[in-house]
């Protein structure tokens, strides 16, 4: 029996693809330690006649096909990730694509979780046509969390940085508000609801007193995320981080081993980092950041707090080098979102 065939003549339909990963984006933030998924089906026509998306609840290609109803049947399902082939909190996903008679099956990313993958074979066993896109970068990249906790058995760290043209994040009598404007503020509330947990240090729970929640339009039908304050000084009883809006864990540790341990009992998929310079650079020093995200004003301090501390490098060869993702536009900011690529 064939395996999953790989075509690239599958290029003429990326827009269903496209959709499907927008939908996918949709769950990011909702479905805990499962993967983002959306699905989209096609008719005869190239009509889209049902779509649908994971949240937690069942999956994309489940809601799609009863989205569309008796008119899935015969249609292709284009889906950002391997349909499932095992039984978990629900069924496996291709016994619903078979018994809803749908034809032909094109996904973009291959499940790496040895538990559910399979599905596409499954499937081509059944007569359906199946195809994956050999190249799903975009695909990819938006499930970028899930994927690095399937292959690094650990969370996804985001450190989010907010600062000058010139590096800077507070002045030198240690005041930062704000640096910079209400878009990206908004933009980072919105980072904030698609991650599980936000990462601070007491040093920053101390002198800003936040309370990490997300806030304006991202909060509809959302938990909030986990809050985790480490180091060993505590909290005034009365700061924010206190409240009841939601949960906070104190890692009472300077041990970056204690905060691997906790994020794995908790089956954290991505760990948002709200910290200053000093937890940031230390978690930098030692590999622990995936993916940097500078937000940064066009204006200039020339003193006062750098984002980046003593990263202990001696030569122009030992320097860490990011990839660029992405430039985006917020207001008058910009947002620079640049990852750390590690060897395979």
């Amino acid at each position: 029996m064939r395996g999953c065939q790989v075509s690239v003549l599958e290029s003429a339909v990326s827009p269903y693809l496209a959709r499907a990963n927008e939908l996918a984006c949709l769950g990011l933030g909702l479905t805990g330690s499962n993967p983002i998924v959306g699905a989209v089906l096609v008719d005869s026509h190239g009509v889209i006649v049902g779509e649908g998306h994971h949240e937690g609840g069942a999956h994309a290609e489940v809601v799609a096909i009863a989205s569309a109803g008796e008119l899935a049947r015969g249609t292709s399902l284009y889906l950002t990730l391997e349909p499932c082939s095992h039984q978990g909190k629900t069924g496996p996903c291709t016994e619903a694509i078979i018994a809803a008679g749908i034809s032909k099956v094109v996904f973009g990313v291959k499940d790496p979780n040895p538990r559910a993958s399979g599905g596409a074979q499954k499937l081509i066993e059944a007569g359906i046509e199946t195809l994956q896109i050999q190249e799903a970068t975009e695909i990819s990249f938006a499930n970028r969390a899930w994927l690095h906790k399937m292959k690094m058995g650990r969370p996804y760290f985001i450190w989010k940085v907010a600062s000058t043209l010139d590096g800077r994040t507070s002045a030198v009598d240690g005041s930062s508000k704000w640096i910079t404007g209400a878009q990206s503020r908004n933009e980072v509330s919105k980072m904030r609801s698609q991650s599980d947990a936000i990462l601070i240090g007491t040093a920053t729970a101390l002198n800003d007193n936040p309370n990490l929640v997300p806030s304006g339009d991202v909060t509809d039908c959302r938990t909030n995320p986990v809050r985790i304050v480490m180091g060993i000084r505590n909290l005034p009883n009365e700061f924010h981080l206190n409240d009841d809006k939601a949960e906070t864990i104190y890692l009472h540790s300077h041990n970056f081993d204690d905060l691997l341990k906790l994020c794995k009992v908790r089956d954290f998929t991505q760990v948002l980092i709200e910290s200053g310079g000093v937890l940031g650079t230390e978690m930098l020093k030692i590999g622990l950041i995936d993916e940097l995200v500078i937000f940064q004003a066009p204006s200039l301090l020339g003193s006062g707090q750098s984002f980046i501390g003593n990263l202990e490098l001696q030569n122009i060869r030992e320097k860490i080098d990011l990839k660029l993702q992405k430039v985006e536009q917020f207001g008058e900011d910009l947002k620079i979102t640049l990852i750390r690529e590690r060897q395979s």
